[in-house]
């Protein structure tokens, strides 16, 4: 019963952080690779049980200019883009950006919203990504029909509790493959790597060292059956048995003849 209750409480925690997360205003994708272009939709959920969203409002980084900000037309809605300057101009793609898109807000138009329990996604591609940061913080602003206001603004810190009102985040990751190239004039230069072989080279040298060893298995063998010969011979002299006689030459019998 006891392991029970632990379970029941446990699972019943992880549902309402998970439906406060989910309630979250978010980034879908929430990743996205440095220095590509990426269509981003910022998911808005009504949070109210009485009030309908009638408008959003998020605010790119300025810290971090974009040169190419698009929107996509929503049905029911309005969008409005406002700009700002960037000095020093940006360059991108061989062009000199000099104004870069702040803020995008849409607005419904009457007899829209998003009810209670309902959520819209705000759909945005933008450009080439800056590839000198991990994340892009974009806080937003959204707004009920009934007048109240919610900031997500919040910053998210590690180790931390999750804030009330966080605002979005989109992470960005290196390229597939690019992994260790930042920093690489940091570190110590690595040691030359030795040459390695080539197959002919190694065959060849295979085929010598075998012959070597043949060679040498053969004299070793040919000692070994010479020593195995006089081993013999000196064990019949010490047993007594007399050598065989050698038989006479024919010379020799030519003369005993004579």
């Amino acid at each position: 019963m006891r392991t029970g209750s632990v379970f029941g409480a446990a699972l019943a925690l992880t549902l309402f952080t998970g439906g406060v997360a989910f309630a979250h205003v978010t980034t879908q994708p929430g990743t996205a690779v440095k220095g590509d272009r990426a269509t981003v939709a910022f998911n808005v959920p009504t949070e109210s049980d009485t009030a309908g969203t009638v408008r959003f409002e998020v605010s790119l980084p300025a810290d971090h200019p974009i040169a190419e900000v698009l929107t996509t037309p929503m049905p029911g809605w309005t969008q409005r883009v406002t700009k700002t300057r960037v000095n020093p101009p940006i360059e991108s793609e061989g062009e000199r950006v000099n104004e870069v898109v702040h803020t995008i807000s849409w607005t419904a138009l009457p007899g829209n919203r998003i009810g209670p329990g309902q959520f819209a996604s705000f759909q945005v591609s933008m450009g080439p990504l800056p590839d000198d940061v991990d994340q892009l913080v974009m806080p937003a602003v959204q707004t009920y029909d009934n007048g109240k206001a919610v900031s997500w603004d919040q910053p998210r810190i590690p180790g931390a509790p999750e804030p009330e009102h966080p605002a979005p985040v989109l992470t960005l990751v290196a390229r597939p493959g690019a992994a260790g190239t930042a920093g690489q004039h940091d570190q110590a230069p690595t040691a030359p790597t030795a040459p390695t072989a080539t197959p002919d080279t190694t065959v060849t040298s295979g085929d010598n060292t075998a012959r070597w060893l043949a060679g040498a298995g053969l004299l070793v063998g040919a000692l070994g059956l010479i020593a195995g010969l006089r081993r013999g011979r000196s064990g019949k002299r010490r047993a007594g048995v007399a050598p065989e006689p050698r038989q006479p030459s024919d010379r020799a019998r030519r003369h005993s003849r004579l």
